[in-house]
């Protein structure tokens, strides 16, 4: 497909030159050369050619021009044959024409920096040609007729795609120069190329099969090629010239003799001075070789030594760290799997959480609905119930006492030491004086005074209800885990160890989600204990007498879920299961279904999912325990019978931990506090949210706008109190 240049208009001032140069070749007197370089040509002009043709120049110049073309429409190269100089180097050539050859009188062909991809081949028809450029263009190969090229001396291919040589380049006797890229050369190898142009020619003709001879015995006819065709007319005929050729053959060959007798003298010269030369580099050898020796013996029997020593070092050092690695891998693992475990048990706590839920707005309000019976009313336990009250009372006032006392005493010993133990004391002497206040007194208080009846039930509520319980207790252990993550992290940094670091920040900022979720749920369950207390409080005024007392002893009364499940007909060893499992929130479930150990046993976990036990693991293992369970039974069936005689215990039973954790190994961690990272004195007392880290005390978290680990915001703080 033909290619379509735009043609580009040249500037004025490349038009003015142009008419110039080829008024200046057609004046009388001018030279051979037509020069139109730099005019921004992108063909050469029609009257160029015929400038040529009718004024017999022998040098066009027509190089830094736009040309993508040698030969205009309408034009022949017949036009040029006078031409001997073509200079077209910086155009846009890529191909010449065919009928390249026709340029017969051409001496010298300038193409360097075009877009030749190829050259045609009747190039070897130029027989006068002394210089062929083809510099910096796209050619890949040359063709095998450049080798009838009888008078060429400089050959230039470098900066091409160019990787074999034509064996037919082996006739050309003549040539001088040879320029290439050695490093791309294939044929001839790479250490022929890269000696130079005479080792190329003797190369190509042995692989042609024809004997070499220096450039120097052909040169000399074709430069004097002219002078030998005017010979032949001069007036001393042939056998005068035959005479003179034979006599200057002769000259030529003793003057050839001479030579070569003074190269050897020159050559034996040089081979006596190289020889004692040789000699004495040998010994200078054998000296440096014989030192060299005895400072390498000496240095390796040193290098042993020390490699020695530092193998010795390494290997200490390796097991040393490999231990290092192997309970920081250990102990990474242990609080990897209890993290995996909490996020789990969160995951089924949400999903059960509903459930619990109902069941306990079901209850609330069956209680609100029923009313207080005479009954009840006769049967309070007035003085026992006003004694719990004074007891909840008590610990609620004194905890709180004691934690603003704390407070007081960490603040005030920075600020002021000396006043500080004046008001610590009073405040103990509050304490005490509380303690040691007459119990009979402060029950009746309690019997007359509504208010702290109100508040002692508040206390108690909030102590009994479930869910604020299991958030506690998952909010402590995420505590514990944030502590232990954080001390882990600095005993890294310590090692100098990077492994598995990002595994314990994603750790790290997951668990700090779910504390701020569990924070919002807790604040959230206390908010909903605050509504029903309100709603029992309007219930409260009708005025009827012992009302608060009444609810105290109706919480106090009630049964924890286990045991009223147990009551409703769920097996006792089924309900320790559930509990075992940490899947005491599944209860109310199995309860509604009336599932038993003989029903799981022939049940699959398809079913289990049906009834709602989503956790694949937990079905698995619910129904793997209660098989081993009625294996036991088997041989002994007292396992599945309650105890007789038993009396049920009606205080609240706490649910075990879903998730305990394990202490780190004692090698690693050998306490379970850390001290503040900026003072290196107190106890870190303050977790950072939302990066979850506790590296800093009380004092020191409050000027800090960013955690001193990670440089991350700190969008809330939170205290830990660590329990004796």
């Amino acid at each position: 497909m033909p290619l379509f240049f735009r043609k580009r208009k040249p500037s004025e001032e490349a038009r003015k030159r142009l008419e110039y140069q080829m008024c200046l070749a057609k004046e009388a007197g001018a030279d051979d050369i037509l020069d139109i370089s730099k005019c921004e040509l992108s063909e050469i002009p029609f009257g160029a050619f015929a400038t040529c043709k009718v004024l017999q120049k022998k040098v066009l110049i027509v190089h830094t021009n736009l040309l993508t073309s040698l030969l205009p429409k309408s034009c022949s190269l017949l036009s040029l044959t006078t031409i001997k100089v073509l200079d077209l180097h910086d155009n846009q050539l890529t191909a010449l024409p065919e009928d390249t050859g026709q340029l017969t009188a051409l001496q010298v062909l300038n193409v360097e920096r075009n877009q030749l991809t190829y050259l045609p081949r009747s190039i070897g028809n130029l027989i006068q040609l002394q210089t062929l450029n083809v510099k910096d263009n796209r050619l890949k190969e040359l063709p095998d007729t450049l080798g009838e090229l009888r008078s060429l001396r400089t050959l230039d291919i470098s900066e091409n795609e160019i990787q074999r040589l034509p064996r037919m380049l082996a006739h050309v006797r003549t040539l001088e120069t040879l320029s290439l890229d050695v490093l791309s050369m294939v044929y001839p190898p790479q250490e022929v190329c890269s000696t130079g142009t005479e080792a190329i020619q003797q190369f190509l003709c042995k692989e042609s099969g024809l004997e070499y001879y220096p450039p120097s015995q052909y040169l000399l006819p074709v430069l004097e090629q002219d002078g030998a065709e005017n010979s032949l007319d001069s007036p001393d005929g042939p056998t005068d010239r035959l005479c003179r050729e034979e006599e200057e053959w002769q000259n030529r060959f003793s003057d050839y003799e001479k030579r070569k007798e003074q190269k050897m003298l020159e050559k034996l010269e040089f081979e006596r001075r190289l020889e004692l030369g040789q000699r004495e580099h040998a010994q200078l050898l054998q000296q440096s070789n014989s030192q060299k020796d005895e400072i390498l013996q000496t240095v390796k029997e040193e290098q042993s030594r020390l490699e020695q020593g530092l193998s010795e070092h390494q290997r200490f050092l390796d097991a040393e760290r490999r231990r290092l690695q192997e309970q920081l891998k250990q102990t990474e693992q242990s609080i990897s799997s209890r993290i995996q475990k909490l996020l789990q048990e969160n995951q089924r706590q949400k999903k059960s959480s509903e459930i619990l839920k109902s069941l306990e707005n079901e209850r609330i309000r069956m209680e609100r609905l029923m009313s207080i019976t005479q009954e009840e009313a006769e049967s309070l336990r007035r003085r026992e119930i006003a004694s719990a009250m004074q007891q909840m009372l008590t610990e609620s006032c004194k905890s709180r006492l004691i934690q603003m006392a704390y407070e007081s005493q960490r603040q005030n010993l920075v600020q002021q030491a000396c006043s500080s133990m004046a008001d610590m004391e009073e405040r103990f002497q509050q304490i005490l004086s509380w303690q040691q206040m007459d119990q009979n007194k402060a029950i009746s208080q309690i019997l007359q005074e509504s208010a702290m009846q109100k508040a002692a039930f508040e206390a108690l509520q909030v102590k009994k209800d479930l869910m604020h319980r299991q958030i506690r207790k998952q909010i402590k252990l995420i505590e514990t885990e944030l502590l232990q993550l954080t001390q882990l992290e600095l005993k890294r940094k310590s090692l100098d160890t990077e492994a598995l670091q990002e595994m314990i920040s994603e750790q790290r900022w997951a668990l700090s989600s779910l504390l701020q979720q569990l924070l919002k749920e807790k604040t959230q369950r206390e908010e909903e204990l605050r509504e029903i207390l309100t709603e029992l409080e309007a219930q409260s005024e009708t005025k009827q007498e012992n009302y608060w007392l009444i609810q105290y002893q109706r919480l106090l009364n009630q049964k924890p879920l286990s045991l009223k499940l147990q009551e409703e007909g769920l097996e006792r060893p089924l309900v320790a299961l559930l509990v075992e499992l940490s899947a005491e929130h599944y209860l109310p479930i199995f309860a509604h279904h009336r599932l038993s150990l003989a029903m799981l046993s022939q049940m699959g976990p398809a079913d289990l999912a049906k009834v709602g036990v989503s956790e694949a693991g937990l079905q698995h293992n619910i129904l793997r325990r209660a098989q081993e369970l009625l294996d036991a039974a088997r041989t002994q069936p007292e396992l599945l019978r309650p105890p007789e005689g038993r009396i049920l215990p009606t205080a609240p039973e706490e649910l075990p931990e879903a998730v305990r954790p394990s202490a780190p190994p004692a090698e690693l961690l050998e306490v379970q506090t850390s001290e503040c990272v900026v003072c290196l004195e107190r106890e870190a007392q303050m977790i950072f949210l939302n990066c979850g880290h506790v590296c800093c005390c009380q004092q020191c978290c409050q000027p800090l706008r960013i955690c001193p680990l990670c440089r991350q915001d700190i969008a809330q703080r939170l205290r830990i109190y660590h329990s004796s």
